[in-house]
């Protein structure tokens, strides 16, 4: 991929003198999905699969962005003098809302820049291909211009651009796990106080496999901003009867306690799950260290179940690679990953089962849906670096 992206950088930007290669990988998050902007525990890991870019310093303050996922779009100008979003900019306003970021913390980008990205997640999948862009775009500026932010700084400063710059109001957890990915383990991260450790993944005679809905989905104009909004009045609800600074501070047995000062059975819904999927998270962890993995891909399936029953963010298309991957013998936990309304499902598939399961759910998904997924089997791999 480092000759293909250089080539490509030669034939739009006319050479190669002084351009360096990076790589950011994407993300899939096993369990704990929507929690990580109610304070609780998330557990993504890194991809082998990512977003390759090649960047070089400009002598002026022009930013010249080129995709090879977007060629149509050509060569998308701007400048360090006008950083602001707008709809014409396209893909460009993630990493411009990086340079703005930096800017914000003090770290003002002194010169311009030739960039060309290059990702193999798939768009709108909800792998993250936008928080591997903002990651990346991090760590070419800290190898670029020398400013001293370790890789956790670049997750936050990823999601500040992200909900300061693209308004979207993310949580941490995908800047968090690709900037910090570690290949072979997940990451149990608790997002009230980025605490986290290293759990490594043993699926001795299994592999994760992905499969793309391939319903297209824009985080800004879907809903998830809303189940924010609806968590956070849920929580002040709480707070008047309970001293707790998130939901992830409440368990099963506290929030049953409580519900019932929540005003609106809606609310009361998403609560529910923010509290019951922290839990199933932390369980799942401990039933990983107890190479449990039955258990763990049973915490998957109830994920899944809660997702769609009491948050409502999985639609027909995530709800029927579910449903037909449990139909599948040799599937030990399925599950809708990411933001939801589109994007991806994760299962947990034994070795001899992997090529049953992707003819079988391929074909009875296009068949109920009108047309295809697409399957990838990954592997977990590290966080972002210089090629």
């Amino acid at each position: 991929m480092k000759a293909v992206v250089l080539q490509k950088f030669i034939e739009v930007f006319g050479d190669d003198k002084d351009a360096n290669v990076y790589f950011a990988p994407g993300r899939v998050n096993l369990i704990g999905e929507h929690t990580d902007y109610n304070g609780g525990h998330v557990f993504p890991c890194a991809l082998t699969i990512g977003t390759y870019g090649v960047a070089r310093k400009r002598e002026d303050n022009k930013l010249r962005f080129y995709s090879m996922n977007f060629e149509n779009l050509g060569v998308i100008e701007s400048s360090l003098d006008d950083l602001k979003p707008y709809p014409e900019a396209d893909w460009t306003n993630y990493p411009k809302g990086v340079i703005w970021a930096f800017g914000q913390k003090g770290m003002t980008v002194p010169c311009g820049m030739d960039i060309l990205l290059n990702g193999n997640i798939p768009n709108g999948s909800g792998l993250s291909s936008s928080a591997s862009v903002e990651v990346l775009t991090g760590f070419i500026l800290r190898d670029l211009f020398g400013f001293e932010v370790t890789n956790q700084d670049l997750a936050l400063i990823g999601q500040f651009s992200e909900n300061k710059y693209n308004k979207v109001n993310c949580g941490i957890m995908d800047q968090f796990a690709i900037a910090m990915g570690k290949e072979n383990n997940a990451i149990f991260l608790d997002t009230a106080d980025l605490s986290y450790e290293y759990a490594p993944i043993k699926l001795e005679g299994a592999k994760i496999v992905i499969a793309c809905s391939n319903k297209k989905r824009g985080l800004g104009d879907s809903k998830y901003n809303e189940r924010r909004f609806e968590c956070e009045t849920a929580l002040r609800e709480l707070q008047q009867v309970t001293k707790v600074a998130t939901l992830g501070d409440l368990n099963e047995k506290s929030f049953d306690q409580y519900k019932n000062i929540i005003k609106s059975d809606v609310r009361m819904k998403r609560a529910k799950h923010a509290v019951y999927e922290n839990q199933r998270t932390i369980k799942a962890v401990e039933a990983l260290k107890a190479n449990d993995i039955k258990l763990f891909g049973e915490l998957m399936n109830a994920s899944h179940v809660s997702l769609r029953d009491d948050y409502e963010v999985t639609g027909i298309e995530l709800d029927t690679l579910v449903e037909e991957a449990w139909k599948v013998e040799g599937v030990i936990g399925s599950r809708m990953t990411g933001a939801g309304f589109g994007g991806c499902t994760v299962s947990i598939v034994k070795d001899e089962a992997i090529d049953t399961f992707i003819e079988q759910v391929g074909k009875a998904y296009e068949a109920k849906i009108g047309y295809a997924a697409d399957f990838y089997v990954v592997e977990i791999g590290n966080g972002p670096m210089k090629l």
